[in-house]
């Protein structure tokens, strides 16, 4: 008996954004929802990026530090490494501008971030200090120094985009429009850094994530809104869905205990934390995942390809 497969017609699409130049990596496009490919175009894996601080990072649990063994003092020492676990893109995290750490000058932090950009032929994404006023100082120091590069830079907030997006107009990178979990406000704030003429391909939503447990189903429904408008013609939400899950997923209890040998391994428990939960968010609708352990890059490759082969009915 022949059974009929409804298939959703969309009119619209999730745009592009590419970064870098000469080894560029393009995200979004899709025409349907996650790896519904016999419903639409599904034109690009998702994208992974391996993170690097500017300093060493102590309150890393232990096992995310491992692979990083003798470079995670030297910044492009560790982006190297990174390139060599197969990571698609470096995320360049500024972290030792803080306040509440080295205060790091923006020419600093400018010197550390074209160090990298040399030293690795993939493209880069610098994340600031997590402080949105010396973000406000070293990022458009360090968009100038990578002037050309065609990174992607942010967090982009409400309190800090016209900064950010001045700095992404004049030195030709796209932005990270960062919002609280809130897809009016996701809207608002791409609606604001349009006004100011940067291009709708030149921005990547961050609606905040949360990992595997830890409220990871708020998250889930506020990217999916966000496909669904996108699939539905809504402009100031068709942009690729920027998904930071090292941070959140190696922060849980479940990653970080040391002493619950009934969890099993840590290790093994706090790399499936990471794929588990960037698997969720790639089902929601994420197009790039920021990741710590190598593991989890292999891991969701295989995942990931596997989801792009055709399922046409």
């Amino acid at each position: 008996m022949a059974v009929n497969i409804v298939k959703e017609k969309w009119t619209s699409k999730v745009g592009e954004v590419v970064l870098g130049t000469e080894n560029t990596v393009t995200m979004g496009g899709e025409s349907t929802l996650p790896f519904l490919h016999f419903e639409g175009a599904i034109p690009h894996r998702p994208v992974m990026a391996l993170e690097v601080w500017d300093m060493e990072p102590a309150e890393w649990p232990e096992p995310v530090k491992e692979p990083f063994a003798g470079v995670m003092s030297d910044p492009v020492a560790w982006a190297k490494k990174n390139v060599e676990y197969g990571a698609d893109i470096i995320a360049l995290r500024l972290q030792s501008a803080n306040p509440d750490f080295e205060d790091t000058t923006p020419e600093k932090c400018a010197e550390t971030a074209k160090a990298v950009a040399e030293a690795v032929n993939v493209p880069l994404i610098i994340l600031g200090c997590g402080a949105e006023e010396k973000d406000a100082e070293i990022l458009p120091v360090v968009g100038e120094a990578l002037s050309g590069k065609n990174c992607l830079i942010g967090p982009a907030t409400e309190n800090n985009y016209k900064t950010l997006t001045a700095t992404c107009l004049v030195h030709g990178h796209s932005i990270i429009a960062s919002s609280p979990l809130d897809i009016n406000l996701a809207k608002q704030l791409n609606i604001l850094i349009t006004e100011m003429n940067l291009p709708a391909d030149k921005i990547v939503i961050d609606p905040l994530v949360g990992a595997l447990g830890y409220g990871i189903e708020y998250c889930y429904s506020i990217m999916e809104r966000s496909r669904l408008g996108a699939l539905m013609g809504d402009k100031m939400l068709s942009m690729p869905i920027f998904c930071n899950v090292g941070q959140e997923a190696w922060k849980a209890k479940e990653a970080k205990a040391e002493d619950m040998p009934e969890w099993g391994e840590q290790k093994k428990r706090a790399v499936l934390w990471e794929v588990i939960t960037s698997s969720a968010m790639a089902q929601s609708g994420g197009s790039l995942f920021i990741l710590r352990h190598p593991e989890s890059v292999k891991q969701l490759k295989v995942h990931f390809d596997k989801l792009m082969q055709s399922n046409e009915y």
